[in-house]
């Protein structure tokens, strides 16, 4: 598959400001964090002034390390009169939670792959067909000529690894992700290293409650798709770290029949938060998106008001629909 190429006028974007914020999605994952520290670590290489934002939570163990380099706010010494706005791995400012509202109406540029969202800046830079926005920045890197540092490359596979569930998301027109990551460990970046970051150093009380989560799932649409839920109680029992998503996915994806998964969190007396996998046929974006949720076709996610109960029979509704309108093109 041939790589959208990176636009020019992202560099003049990059060459014009002396500042940069470069700011993620809420409840950020690998590939935001990696995206961000990279392309903020690129724009200092280049004498830029950089701050990293991110609304949080840090709730997932891989990602926690990370936390001190990010703040909840620009920071009082950075001139925002001369600065410009970065948004990475969104393509729209009401995903970056309370950032938007305590930062001004600055320069604006969105790199994200993605292809949801209403994304309106002096540049967007959007590629539905790369797994993860790393990527999108490895090729912002080397099309300026450059090479990512050591340190770089290590964020970069973090988050390519993280987007693409260590490569198992990947299909035969993958060659170029591949052969990008290829250049990341010549850049000096480990696989072994990544995989322990991802799937490592977890908690016990991960694993037990991720027998809670299986214990409790139920198939809906003859199987087709599988729902469970984390309660309020559950994170007071584990606590807040005890998430781990992708492993959890994996099992439930691997079901015989099952098309697709949702997992219901209950983050407070009043909100929940939802993640969404598919297989193939069924487009979580879409039905995440209606919700005012957002990711891309195979994987998705949105925070939503309301009870367990009541999420589920709602997007249940939003399956049922999905389920019909798809079936029809299963061979």
């Amino acid at each position: 598959m041939q790589a959208k190429p990176v636009p020019p006028e992202l560099y003049e974007f990059f060459e014009r400001y002396p500042a940069y914020l470069v700011v993620g999605h809420k409840e950020p994952d690998g590939d935001c964090i990696g995206s961000q520290l990279a392309l903020g670590s690129f724009l200092r290489r280049r004498g830029k002034k950089v701050a990293l934002l991110s609304a949080g939570p840090f709730s997932r163990t891989e990602i926690m390390p990370y936390e001190h380099f990010f703040s909840d706010m620009p920071p009082s010494g950075l001139d925002l009169r001369t600065a410009a706005v970065v948004v990475l791995d969104c393509s729209s400012l009401q995903r970056i939670g309370r950032l938007s509202e305590r930062i001004p109406k600055l320069p604006l540029a969105f790199i994200d792959h993605h292809a949801a969202g209403d994304a309106t800046g002096d540049v967007v830079f959007i590629d539905e067909k790369s797994p993860a926005v790393t990527e999108l920045v490895l090729r912002v890197i080397e099309t300026a000529g450059e090479a990512p540092t050591k340190e770089e490359a290590e964020w970069l596979l973090f988050g390519l690894v993280t987007d693409t569930g260590f490569f198992r998301h990947l299909d035969e027109q993958s060659a170029f992700v591949l052969e990008a990551a290829g250049r990341l460990v010549s850049a000096g970046a480990s696989p072994k290293r990544a995989f322990s970051a991802m799937y490592g150093g977890k908690p016990l009380l991960v694993r037990k409650l991720m027998g809670e989560i299986l214990r409790r799932v139920e198939p809906y649409f003859d199987g087709r798709l599988l729902v469970s839920y984390v309660t309020e109680e559950d994170q007071r029992r584990f606590g807040i770290a005890s998430r781990d998503s992708d492993m959890l996915y994996q099992l439930l994806m691997t079901v015989a029949g099952v098309e697709a998964a949702m997992i219901i969190r209950q983050e407070t007396p009043t909100d929940c938060t939802v993640g969404l996998r598919s297989r193939e046929y069924v487009d979580v974006a879409s039905i995440a998106a209606r919700f005012g949720g957002g990711g891309h076709r195979l994987a998705a996610g949105m925070a939503i008001g309301g009870r367990i109960e009541s999420v589920r029979e709602r997007l249940l509704e939003a399956f049922a629909a999905s389920f019909q309108q798809d079936r029809a093109d299963i061979p």
